[in-house]
């Protein structure tokens, strides 16, 4: 039985868990009656419990000392995932901190349904890391630790495509021939599927390691860096001539995984030197000001804000930085958007391309394109998939939701205890 089975989506920017409950589909509300919750934590600076999802962001917003942190999964597979850090008060790795996330998941999941869940079904990308086998099933290891680590008994993987396939293929025509393109946070999944009679049948899976937050981190590069000396010049200590600003603290910082190490005496005293040689003085102070306060997460939320108005359409879009001094801000335009991801779009086309190579079908093949995931609601996303298959039916799926219903659908594929491979 499946019932001792909780499934979970445990995602870079947002997670949510569900069961089967008598052949229907139940999400568990695990925050404050929401489906879903960020996958965010934040550590109070002088101790206390962790709080995770809305709760972390609210810390943070209210300027609660502290440490928060998200894109925890970005890191799997990686020296980073056990590598120890002082953090809220204590020495903990991030493999740690996504086992307490996990635990805390199931706790508010066996109380919400009385039940109590030994076992685990996790949704996982078709590949952590694109085209490094060793690195991907390292990563899988890793969070197969955090999920015993967490309190549950056994664990068990699907790729995320797959489970948005079982969740969504009626939306698709009966009998077709369908494309999931499942963009989430870190990740983009491919899965050509065929629904007959009620039934799914997986084709092919294929996925990158290039999803919302590296989106967020071009957006992030091109509009709101330069406003902190990005792209610009430094006076050298000895002799004439001008050199350009380095750039790796920049690529951390509009980093989400990366944020929370970036606040060491190094850097900090880093920036204050390139500040003393900067040619734009005013632009390099603001840097010094977002390490000296620890305001890199405002930062990167003010950027997703802005895309996210940009890609809606809004004529006033703009990153909004008066947290780093009062009235700054940046506007991001649909056209300069398209600019900063214009690069992505070109992998996207590709790994979507590739897919339907594994299958052995011609894009006109395709009858049906639905689009899952959060990061799918990019124009560029929904313009890529009508240039491949201009023939299908695009369709939306719950963007949030799609892949942990697959999720609950796939444990009736599970019987004893014991037989937790799919």
């Amino acid at each position: 039985m499946q019932d001792d089975i909780l499934a979970i989506d445990f995602g870079t920017s947002n997670s949510a868990a569900a069961i089967l409950d008598g052949g229907r589909i139940r999400r568990i509300p695990i925050e404050d009656g929401a489906e879903t919750l960020p996958t965010a934590v934040f550590f109070p600076l002088r101790g206390g419990g962790m709080k995770i999802g809305a709760a972390a962001a609210r810390a943070l917003i209210d300027g609660d000392e502290g440490r928060y942190m998200r894109a925890l999964k970005s890191v799997l597979g990686t020296s980073l995932v056990h590598e120890k850090r002082l953090i809220g008060g204590k020495r903990r790795s991030v493999a740690e901190i996504i086992a307490e996330f996990l635990a805390e998941v199931k706790s508010r999941a066996e109380a919400a349904t009385g039940r109590r869940f030994p076992r685990a079904l996790s949704g996982r990308p078709v590949h952590f890391h694109s085209r490094d086998p060793e690195r991907d099933a390292r990563a899988e290891d890793d969070l197969r630790g955090c999920y015993l680590a967490a309190g549950f008994e056994e664990v068990a993987f699907l790729v995320e495509p797959e489970a948005a396939a079982l969740a969504s293929h009626g939306l698709g025509r009966s009998g077709g021939l369908g494309l999931i393109v499942d963009i989430g946070g870190g990740t983009s999944d491919f899965s050509v599927f065929r629904s007959r009679g009620g039934e799914v049948e997986i084709l092919a899976n294929h996925g990158i390691r290039l999803g919302g937050t590296d989106f967020d981190h071009a957006v992030s590069m091109s509009h709101a860096m330069p406003a902190l000396g990005h792209g610009g010049e430094l006076r050298r200590e000895m002799g004439e001539g001008l050199l350009p600003v380095p750039n790796a603290i920049y690529a951390e910082l509009a980093t989400w995984a990366r944020i929370p190490f970036l606040y060491t005496p190094e850097t900090r005293r880093m920036a204050q030197d390139m500040a003393k040689l900067a040619v734009d003085r005013p632009a390099m102070d603001r840097l010094v000001t977002v390490l000296d306060e620890e305001l890199g997460h405002e930062l990167a939320f003010s950027v997703e804000h802005g895309k996210i108005a940009a890609n809606s359409g809004a004529d006033d879009a703009r990153i909004a930085m008066g947290f780093i001094q009062p009235g700054l801000s940046r506007p991001v335009t649909a056209q300069s958007l398209g600019n900063a991801l214009a690069g992505y779009r070109a992998d996207l086309l590709t790994a979507a391309a590739e897919t339907l190579d594994m299958a052995g079908l011609a894009p006109d093949r395709i009858e049906s394109v639905i689009l899952v995931g959060g990061s799918s609601l990019m124009g560029l996303v929904t313009d890529m998939a009508s240039d491949l298959c201009p023939m299908a039916d695009q369709t939306r799926s719950e963007a949030f939701t799609a892949v942990v219903d697959g999720l609950a659908l796939a444990t009736t594929r599970i019987d004893q205890p014991g037989a937790m491979a799919l």
